[in-house]
């Protein structure tokens, strides 16, 4: 997407917090929720991570996003961690994953403090309510990423092969 931060919702432009990641730049810190539980980066495994963000469970975009990713990853096995980011409470995504028999991929609320949203340059600003934009992250076992993608308007998919073929990359 380059380095500009607007990106559209239902054809509107809106901006993102924060200042946009690129490939080679180190992940950074974060402190969200996975159940009542806190997690930050250092907490995620030494492993290649997909960092699937999404603004709601409830849209369909999002569930297609998460079903994929998540498809993916049960035949990536252990050699790959992924996590699903959004503003849902902790509750309603252990609903949506059981409900939606997701279990390859970690639901993590950044409903705490919102500082994945702010680090990763995810959280929409000028919305009636707090959102996340759909964007995907891969890290390498070190924590550098090796893709970004920050998907212009929120209504459309973000490209899955090519997150998914430098996940391979990096098994």
């Amino acid at each position: 997407m380059g380095s500009n931060t607007e990106i559209r919702f239902r054809g509107f432009p809106v901006n993102l917090v924060g200042s946009l990641l690129q490939v080679g730049d180190a992940a950074p810190e974060f402190t969200s929720l996975v159940g009542l539980e806190q997690i930050t980066l250092a907490k995620t495994p030494s492993k290649p991570r997909l960092f699937s963000v999404i603004p709601s469970l409830d849209a369909g975009v999002c569930n297609m996003q998460v079903h994929r990713f998540n498809d993916e990853l049960v035949k990536l096995g252990d050699s790959a961690a992924g996590y699903l980011f959004s503003l849902d409470l902790p509750f309603a995504q252990k609903r949506f994953c059981i409900a939606e028999k997701i279990h390859s991929v970690i639901p993590v609320s950044d409903c705490y403090n919102r500082s994945f949203g702010a680090a990763y340059a995810v959280l929409l600003e000028g919305l009636p309510m707090p959102l996340l934009t759909r964007a995907v992250f891969v890290l390498d076992s070190h924590g550098i990423i090796r893709h970004v993608e920050y998907v212009e308007e929120l209504a459309n998919q973000p490209d899955y092969e090519q997150a998914l073929t430098v996940l391979k990359s990096l098994i």
